[in-house]
């Protein structure tokens, strides 16, 4: 039997996305090649390995023991990149970061670009999840290192500070709620939403709160970056919810007004959350101690 990298790794990016589709193009393969991939990969187990549905692919008993295993070649992998990579100029090393809308958005680009331009062997593969699909991710070993709010489950993760986040309602000038200095999320479902895509991680955090109210966020637009929702919200389509950083950016030319959310879920700690930095691969283990440090 014999799965080489590409295999092992897609067959994690499938596992995590509950997708071949969206594997696929986490691992940077077209749809048709990871599909033959994982074709070829049940021919050589003698056994199915994923269950196929409408709504998407789910791991069989032999599935889930090809993903034991394939956890723990890959993360032995990338400790011998780190490893090797301290003497070796040229061997690249891998590192998986997940994040929520926040981290990702307003405190990472500057702080990942710093960590690149001082360890040109080191690759960081960002992509945005909500907090709690954050931690689970972490804890599962599909990401070296993640990002989430303080509300998720770090049951047996290592959880280091890294900023504290404010979820604000952003409204045009004018606007019913423009001058109150405090609002219900629950009021504010009041007002048509200018909302980010589907894919979103605030998206579908607002809207699981949105849901335990009773309510529906009623969204007039969706847009992708915190820069548009605000932009949009300006120029009078709508109100948002955005981080407070992404809002103190537009407040300064006047078109819209901040409004804090008092709902307690509204602040949020964010924390750098690993499985145990003394076995992470040196390199991973660099870059989480950068952004605790930053």
């Amino acid at each position: 039997m014999h799965f080489d990298l590409v295999d092992l790794r897609l067959f994690l990016h499938v596992a995590e996305a509950g997708s071949i589709t969206a594997g696929a193009e986490h691992a940077g393969l077209s749809l048709a090649s990871a599909s033959a991939r994982v074709r070829g990969m049940e021919e050589q187990a003698g056994a199915s390995l994923l269950e196929r549905g409408h709504r998407g692919v789910e791991l069989t008993p032999a599935g889930r023991t090809l993903l034991h295993h394939a956890r723990l070649v890959t993360g032995q992998i990338e400790r011998m990149r780190g490893e090797l990579g301290e003497y070796a100029r040229g061997l690249k090393g891998h590192v998986r970061l997940l994040a929520n809308t926040a981290a990702a958005a307003e405190f990472l680009p500057e702080i990942l670009a710093a960590f690149l331009a001082a360890n040109p062997s080191v690759d960081v593969d960002l992509d945005e999840r909500p907090s709690p699909e954050v931690a689970r991710a972490v804890a599962e070993g599909l990401a070296e290192i993640g990002i989430a709010a303080d509300h998720a489950d770090f049951s047996g993760l290592v959880a280091m500070p890294f900023r504290t986040d404010r979820l604000m309602l952003v409204v045009p000038r004018g606007h019913k709620l423009a001058n109150r200095g405090r609002v219900a999320f629950v009021e504010a479902l009041g007002s048509e939403f200018v909302g980010l895509s589907g894919d979103s991680a605030l998206g579908g955090h607002l809207a699981e709160h949105a849901a335990r109210t009773g309510a529906l966020v009623r969204t007039r637009i969706r847009v992708r970056g915190l820069d548009a929702a605000c932009r949009m919200v300006a120029l009078g389509a709508g109100v948002a919810v955005v981080p407070e950083a992404a809002a103190r950016r537009w407040t300064g030319e006047g078109a819209l007004s901040l409004v804090q959310l008092e709902d307690p879920w509204a602040e949020r700690r964010l924390m750098v959350i690993v499985q145990r930095l003394d076995t992470l691969p040196s390199h991973a283990r660099r870059l989480a101690e950068h952004l605790a440090a930053a």
